[in-house]
Parts: structure tokens; sequence; C-alpha cells
């Protein structure tokens, strides 16, 4: 897929801009962010220990500010007195979320790509073992495994170990990660397989990075997912969005766009499968649970899409339509067996247990 190669020209400032004759970065860590300088604040924190544990220039850290009003820029400023290594990128005005997140891609020098969203911590270890890894073999597309933290996302962490699985097949890689190819901050991509590809031109619809994923993927020889537990994500943090809208109605132009040798009709609904068993479950649990959202318009998208599958007729679609006791009951029986046949069953225990700790 070809896209335009100019860049943005809404950035007003930039700060600690990498030399013409500087070596190419090897990964690019790149925040988009907008007013919300605290979370920033703890996310460069946990950077600057992680970065200290590379040689430097090996990774790049950019910071795309989307014209913040608070105090972000005075927490980069501070970053970069106390010795962080940052590309701060400044927009003249509010350009919206994707097409910051555009940016953030366009502007990477790296030979990979890290969209972090600036409420997401990478966990101790994580960016020596990336660098490692991505000096020894070369991949389209790694995936981190997430989990959620609420207050100490060190105290939260679920443990355990987990392997790094290589996958040959991109379709089958695809399927394997699911609902992890729309978390910003859970792949990393091989810009290398995209010098053609402008961003921008995926603007709209809060999928930029499933885009930018789809390929990287197809695209590449070879693609990791990593289960360890490598990034932590501050639960109930985002929204300003109708869920079904974007992750059923947008998502599936999205596959449906991408479409070829690899990504054939029957990868998609292997891909759509995966959503179903483990992603839309939850999800729609929670709209019930906390009597929010359009369940009547979630419902005609829902079934525009999946209508006719026996997993979505008799395995989500009662949690849109039972009468409320009923749907919650069906929708955590549902998530709990979709997190266990998902392998992130161990998350779901060590939530339950956090909460019992009031954590």
């Amino acid at each position: 897929m070809n896209g335009l190669r100019s860049r943005s020209s809404r950035v007003a400032t930039a700060q600690v801009r990498t030399s013409l004759n500087a070596p190419t970065p090897l990964l690019t860590i790149a925040i988009p962010t907008w007013n919300r300088a605290p979370y920033l604040a703890l996310n460069l924190q946990q950077l600057r220990q992680l970065l200290c544990e590379v040689a430097p220039g090996v990774v790049e850290l950019l910071i795309s500010d989307n014209a913040s009003t608070d105090d972000t820029r005075s927490v980069v400023d501070a970053a970069i007195g106390g010795g962080t290594p940052i590309r701060y990128l400044r927009n003249a005005e509010n350009i919206g979320s994707d097409a910051n997140i555009a940016q953030c891609f366009n502007e990477a020098s790296g030979i990979y790509v890290l969209i972090l969203g600036d409420d997401d911590l990478l966990v101790d270890g994580s960016v020596v073992m990336l660098v490692e890894l991505l000096q020894r073999q070369d991949f389209g597309v790694i995936t981190l495994r997430p989990y959620g933290y609420d207050q100490d996302f060190r105290a939260e962490h679920p443990g355990g170990g987990g392997r790094q699985r290589v996958f040959d097949r991109p379709a089958d890689f695809l399927a394997r990660i699911g609902p992890l190819m729309t978390l910003i901050s859970g792949c990393i991509v091989n810009k290398r397989l995209m010098d053609d590809v402008d961003a921008r031109q995926f603007i709209g619809g809060n999928l930029v990075q499933v885009h930018l994923v789809l390929i990287a993927a197809l695209a590449a020889r070879q693609n990791c997912f990593l289960e360890r537990y490598l990034l932590a994500c501050k639960r109930n943090n985002s929204g300003g969005y109708d869920f079904s809208s974007v992750f059923v109605t947008s998502l599936a132009s999205v596959l449906d766009a991408h479409r070829n040798a690899e990504l054939t009709p029957k990868a998609i609904r292997q891909i759509e499968r995966s959503f179903l068993v483990g992603y839309y479950p939850y999800y729609l649990f929670r709209q019930r649970l906390a009597r929010g959202g359009d369940m009547q318009g979630a419902a005609k998208r829902f079934e525009a899409r999946f209508g006719g599958r026996m997993l979505f007729d008799y395995w989500v679609k009662p949690i849109i339509l039972l009468p409320r006791p009923f749907a919650l009951a069906w929708g955590a029986s549902a998530t709990l067996i979709g997190r266990l046949l998902s392998g992130d069953l161990r998350r779901g225990l060590m939530f339950a247990a956090n909460k019992m700790l009031g954590r």
C-alpha cells in the first residue's frame, strides 16, 4: 500500500533533535499526549530508568504534544533538564488524536516504532529485553502482552513468565494477537517495511495503529508475540468514542481494506473469532453493568457484522439482549471463560486479588 511521503507542517517547536550525522535509532518510543501531564510525568520517570539500561542512541524518545494547555511542556522540560534525551514536538493547535498518532509514526526516526500511550508504562527490564530481541532478529510486528493497573503497576503485575512466540504466517499471528492489534501501546512495528506510507491517510475511525500493524505484519517474513506481561495499562482511563462504532464497524472496515492473499476472508473470520471469544464479552458486560451506552445501536452494529455466526448468536448476543440481571450473569461467565481460553486467566485472578487487598 502506497502513501503520501510529505510530513505535517503543524509542528510548532522541537527540542533535542537528532543530528543528521547520528546513527539511526533501533527503536523509537513515540508518545502522543494532550493535557495529561501527571500521567506523562510518571511515564517519563519510568522511561528514564529503562533507557539507562541501553546504550545511548539505540532508543529514540519522541513526544508529540497536541497543543496541551496544562503543565505538559513543563514536565517535558524538567525531564530534558534531568538528562532524559527527548525529541519534543509541540503542535501549534490540537490536530486531533488520530492525526497526532499518525504524526508520531511519521516523525519517528527508528527502524522500529512503538507508539506508547501517555498513561501506559513499560515494565522494569522491558526496554533492554526488547533491544536485545530486535538486534538478534527481524520482525514485522512485535506484540507485547498488557495488563491493567489501578495504583501501583509493580505491585499489580500478574507475574509469571511467558514464551517468545514467532509466527511465519501473518494470518496465524494476527489471529493469535486478535484484540491486541487495537491497543496503541501493544505493538512495535517495523517502519522499514513501510517507507512509502504516510500514516495520515488512515486518520478517521480511531484505528490508525491497526492499519500500521496490518501492513507491517502482512509484509514481514516473521512476527512475534511476547507472552510475558511487559506493558502496564492504566484502567478505565480512555473514552470519548462509541465502543461498537470503533471496534466493530470501523475495525471491520479496516480488516476488509487490507484483505489480500494472506489476509483472506477466512483469516479475517479467525481474527474476529478472537474478538468474539475474549474481547467483546468483557466490554459489553461493562457496558451493561454501567447502564451506559447505546445498546440498541450496538445491537444493530454487531448484528450487521456478525449476525448468523453461531459464536456471536450464542456467546455474545445474550449479553446485549437478555434482561439486565441475566445479561450480567452471562457476561461475567463469558468474560471468565474468554480470559481462560485466551491465556489471560492469571491477569484476571491478579485483578481480583488486588481488589480484595484494596489496591
